[in-house]
């Protein structure tokens, strides 16, 4: 299982940190909302990895079979090892390559309030929101929690699709040998 789960992962983590870094590279030109769908959009291709490597443990190690547990073990492993080289590849790009991003979201944040045509005191409550956030993202651990949290979920819920949609009975792979 170990050699699955770090392969697996290790594709899955190389895969979201190159396209963070792609997207990070032409934020300014790309605009915050279309990074945003770039960004989730790279989540979910390297979380896919998951159901890979389900599907690779299942065939090369359990000869077939798989139950739902084990699978699950597996695609978590593999969605860990990911969100580690995300949250990782994140701490670079904020502190070295985007060092002025918290000012710059909360400014949008700010921005966005007052583009849709929000009130001067729901303008006000977002400019409190946008303060809060960068004084909270200014501490290392709740930075690297919010990343994580942003990663980990998807992984969460490809891990559990994936152990679901291949898990197979010694008795399923049998009735199927025999046809």
């Amino acid at each position: 299982m170990k050699k699955t789960v770090l392969v697996f992962g290790l594709i899955s983590g190389a895969l979201s940190a190159a396209l963070m870094l792609v997207t990070a590279l032409f934020a300014d030109r790309i605009g915050w909302e279309k990074g945003e769908i770039l960004g989730y959009t790279g989540i979910v291709l390297s979380a896919l990895m998951v159901f890979f490597g389900v599907r690779s443990y299942r065939e090369n190690v359990g000869a077939g079979r798989l139950t739902f547990w084990r699978g699950f073990a597996v695609g978590i492993l593999i969605t860990l090892i990911s969100s580690a080289c995300y949250v990782g590849t994140w701490e670079v790009v904020y502190y070295k390559l985007m060092p002025g991003f918290a000012d710059k979201y909360a400014a949008h944040m700010v921005e966005h309030a007052k583009a849709s045509g929000a009130s001067p005191q729901k303008v006000d409550e977002t400019a409190k929101k946008a303060e809060q956030f960068k004084q909270m993202y200014a501490n290392p651990v709740i930075n690297v929690a919010m990343t994580f949290m942003e990663v980990f979920p998807i992984g969460l819920v490809i891990t559990a699709f994936s152990a679901g949609v291949l898990r197979k009975k010694a008795r399923e792979t049998e009735v199927t040998q025999r046809v």
